[in-house]
């Protein structure tokens, strides 16, 4: 049985996770102008995230060490300072299905917590159905326009969920 792991990035992830990205996004046909495929901070995600207001993970296989998913958040862009951004969760085919979605998204939520973050903000599309599934799961509330400037217009679904102080999701860092 494999077992995975979530870790901060490291700067020789980059390649790896850039690779991961656009694989995801070509797969769900996410490639054109609007997709966050296009986003420059994608082959330097770990210089990208490394300010204090952001933090951005990878899920490892502990057996063969190879990063298999990524996920973080960041200040959302001419937004709310209360406010992050779910930003750049993806997974490759191997990965899905193990229940890491909900683990990543705890950590995530978690450390936006802790960084004084009040909601979370996020951007998709609606062929990716699992991932709108594990949102609305998880309490994130559809919303009928946009928020900030993520530059991400050919995204057809936004989300928000209000983070609340007594939210287990800090326990789950260790």
């Amino acid at each position: 049985m494999n077992s995975f792991q979530i870790r901060p990035i490291k700067i020789e992830d980059n390649p790896t996770v850039a690779q991961i990205i656009k694989k995801v996004m070509s797969e769900f046909d996410c490639v054109g102008e609007g997709y966050s495929i296009n986003d420059p901070e994608v082959n330097n995600m770990y210089e990208a995230y490394a300010n204090e207001g952001s933090a951005f993970f990878v899920i490892e296989n502990e057996t063969t060490n190879k990063v298999l998913g990524c996920g973080g958040i960041a200040p959302l862009q001419n937004g709310d300072p209360d406010t992050c951004e779910l930003r750049k969760m993806y997974f490759l085919s191997e990965l899905r299905g193990h229940g890491l979605g909900q683990k990543l998204l705890d950590v995530c939520l978690g450390i936006a917590l802790e960084k004084g973050y009040k909601k979370c903000y996020l951007e998709t599309v609606s062929r990716m159905e699992a991932a709108s599934k594990l949102y609305t799961k998880n309490g994130f509330n559809k919303l009928s326009k946009p928020m900030g400037d993520t530059g991400h217009c050919a995204c057809d679904l936004q989300y928000v969920k209000v983070l609340e102080k007594n939210n287990p999701f800090s326990k789950l860092l260790g």
